[in-house]
């Protein structure tokens, strides 16, 4: 008889086991920061070069070429609060921060608003203000959640 249970026992986790469909879409998978569907952004919506150029680098994760559209002293606001450029920025490039979608797109493609994973603190609305001088750098970079 105690063979007869664990037979019967070994037999229902094995069906079990077989019966698991493995086969999950992409909408089930958890949430993954370099999901190829956001990395493939249509950036053509951000009708400013300069801005588009930026946020593609930003989208990359290429921090080099992200710097590379920015003055020396470019000055950044985070909701308001003007903070050290470079050190936000290098910590963000380094959790892998970027859109996930881009929503809406104003000011001569110089501001931009829409969802953004921003490494440990989360997924949330967000706009981009970008500033440029007279040389077409960006000088000033104001953002925050909306």
């Amino acid at each position: 008889m105690k063979t007869l249970t664990i037979t019967i026992f070994i037999l229902s986790i094995s069906l079990t086991a077989c019966g698991q469909d493995n086969t999950r879409d992409d909408s089930q998978k958890s949430f993954n920061n370099t999901n190829t569907k956001t990395d493939n952004m249509d950036l053509s919506k951000i009708t400013n070069e300069t801005v588009r150029n930026a946020i593609e680098a930003l989208q990359n994760n290429n921090l080099q070429q992200w710097y590379s559209f920015f003055t020396d002293d470019a000055t950044f606001t985070d909701d308001g609060r003007i903070l050290s450029f470079k050190s936000f920025f290098n910590n963000a490039f380094d959790k892998k921060e970027k859109f996930l979608s881009i929503d809406k797109v104003e000011n001569e493609g110089k501001s931009i608003t829409g969802n953004f994973y921003a490494g440990q603190w989360g997924t949330f609305r967000v706009y981009f203000k970008f500033h440029l001088n007279s040389a077409g750098k960006i000088d000033r970079l104001d953002i925050g959640q909306i």
